[in-house]
């Protein structure tokens, strides 16, 4: 395995969004008559699962397909299981579990929530369907303890301010939330990322923070490490693997509010961009189906039209405008047919500019020439494929318009059923 050391960002010089002067609130959508709920786990046709397409469901009730299962979902109402089934998820991520619930208007009726308790392993048990996904599971799994949180007030890609918004707009609920992690996960060390420009605008009181560049990909974890922690992620590994965890601020915003109000948060904070390029800042319970907010906003989807989730950069687009807002998901782009550049099966060029902007400095231009030929461990072996910090610089400069980002993300996909299968 090669390793390679970082350098600096040379050209295209990209700019992350600024949140901006006296935010509005976000929108807030329309609660649907059906909701979707997504697992990550699929079904086992041998194994008779907890729930059931029928089944009465109550808000805030637990839903996971077994007594064994470490995945789970909460209720964001009260109705009736319509469906559930196993589907193809975007991006790589495998098999996973759908379950639709029809929304019952009349009930009003909710789960009792439990006992709040300072422990992670009530965390990991209750509180990972949060707004903002915060990783409770992955911090009670680990390995290698955590000595190192890092809280995100800035975002990691280009057009959305999400976690700028909720970290500024609730300065004050953040640092309870920060308060809380503390006692639960018994880390010694907390920071919070927050982009040099808005530290006139808020204070965060006893707090270590770290001044965050706008330039791309400067707030990418793999650069925070590197930049302020003095840390290289090697080849592979996750910064948990390393002891440090990052956390969106949302995450814990959101978790504050849980031990607040004791009972489970839902309302999940998006920034859409749609196809003129305007950003609108929502409020959205998690399951609303996208398209229920394309029709609130007037937003019409017409042929070839392309839905992203997540931003320009590192988002991925989803086959389907029923897709539902899920905890982790902080952008929404909306791309006209017109305005997308089209991807081809030429050949590199050798240019070099994708080797000029890895901030990694992976030999993009040979890496590709083996993942075209399906050689992911030589690609590993040779060309660093496990080094990528999925900034789609490469992608964006390339003059062949090769599609490098999804051709990477395939690989290290391809790379890791290989090794599972040995």
């Amino acid at each position: 395995m090669i390793k390679r050391s970082f350098f600096a960002l040379s050209k295209p010089g990209l700019t992350c969004d600024l949140l901006e002067p006296n935010p509005e609130a976000p929108q807030k959508i329309d609660v649907p008559g059906l909701l979707t709920l997504l697992l990550p786990e699929p079904i086992d046709g041998s194994r008779n699962a907890l729930i059931q397409k029928g089944d009465p469901v109550k808000k805030g009730q637990k839903l996971q397909l077994y007594g064994d299962s470490i995945d789970y979902a909460v209720s964001p109402v009260s109705g009736t299981i319509k469906s559930i089934d196993t589907f193809t998820a975007d991006n790589f991520s495998g098999l996973r579990t759908r379950i639709a619930i029809e929304k019952d208007t009349h009930a009003a009726d909710q789960i009792e929530y439990p006992e709040m308790k300072y422990e992670l392993s009530f965390a990991a048990q209750h509180l990972n369907h949060l707004p903002g996904a915060p990783p409770f599971a992955r911090l009670a799994q680990a390995e290698v303890p955590v000595s190192t949180l890092v809280i995100m007030v800035s975002d990691t890609d280009l057009q959305t301010t999400t976690s700028q918004y909720m970290g500024t707009a609730h300065a004050a609920t953040l640092q309870k939330g920060v308060q809380i992690l503390k006692q639960i996960t018994k880390v010694p060390k907390i920071y919070l990322v927050l982009p040099e420009m808005l530290h006139d605008r808020v204070r965060f009181d006893s707090m270590t923070v770290l001044p965050a560049r706008l330039n791309y990909p400067e707030t990418l974890p793999a650069m925070i490490m590197k930049n302020h922690l003095d840390k290289i992620l090697p080849a592979g590994k996750t910064p948990e693997e390393m002891g440090i965890c990052f956390i969106r601020a949302e995450a814990v915003v959101s978790l504050a509010r849980a031990f607040e109000t004791k009972a489970p948060v839902f309302e999940k904070c998006i920034t859409l961009i749609d196809k003129t390029g305007a950003c609108h800042r929502l409020e959205a319970v998690i399951g609303t189906p996208l398209d229920r907010i394309f029709s609130q906003l007037g937003i019409q989807l017409e042929e070839l039209d392309r839905v992203v989730i997540g931003g320009p950069m590192q988002g991925f687009a989803t086959f389907t405008p029923h897709h539902p807002v899920t905890p982790d998901m902080d952008t929404i782009l909306v791309q006209d047919r017109k305005t997308i550049t089209p991807l081809s099966d030429n050949n590199c060029v050798n240019c070099g500019k994708c080797i000029q902007v890895c901030p990694a400095d992976i030999p993009v231009n040979l890496l590709v020439r083996f993942l075209q030929a399906a050689q992911y461990e030589t690609a590993a072996d040779k060309c660093d494929l496990e080094s990528c910090i999925d900034c789609g610089l490469c992608a964006y400069v390339c003059t062949a318009h090769i599609a490098l980002s999804q051709y990477i993300r395939l690989g290290r996909h391809e790379l890791q059923k290989l090794r599972t299968d040995v």
